[in-house]
């Protein structure tokens, strides 16, 4: 297989390859498309939406990342390596903690929207 030099293709066929192949790509798809709705429907600020486009980029970022140590560390070591299971919880922790800020920073911006909605 021929790996073209330009960054962007590259770039473009791992996204597309991580939409395609992960089952948490498929989920933070669908919560981005659901925050991003939410935000224009409550009709959000600038300074909320800088804030909400910070914390989609950081999950899927992080995620990205997490995804591409597991992979690197698979290949590595095919066999359990205690260290290597240290390694993929910690990065699986740093997407945890992204998400959950992501969350937070949701929480803070739309609950008040949304409850006087209500």
């Amino acid at each position: 297989m021929t790996i073209k030099k330009n960054p962007f293709y590259n770039a473009f066929r791992g996204i597309k390859w991580f939409a395609i192949s992960q089952w948490n790509a498929k989920v933070h798809f669908i919560a981005t498309v659901l925050v991003l709705v939410l935000s224009f429907y409550l009709n959000i600020n600038t300074i909320e939406w800088l804030f909400i486009i910070i914390a989609i980029a950081l999950v899927w970022i992080v995620e990205l990342l997490n995804t591409a140590i597991e992979f690197t560390l698979d290949k590595l070591h095919p066999l359990y390596d205690p260290l290597v299971g240290k390694a993929k919880d910690t990065a699986a922790a740093a997407v945890l903690i992204a998400s959950v800020v992501a969350i937070i920073i949701g929480a803070i911006i739309f609950i008040p929207k949304i409850s006087m909605l209500i």
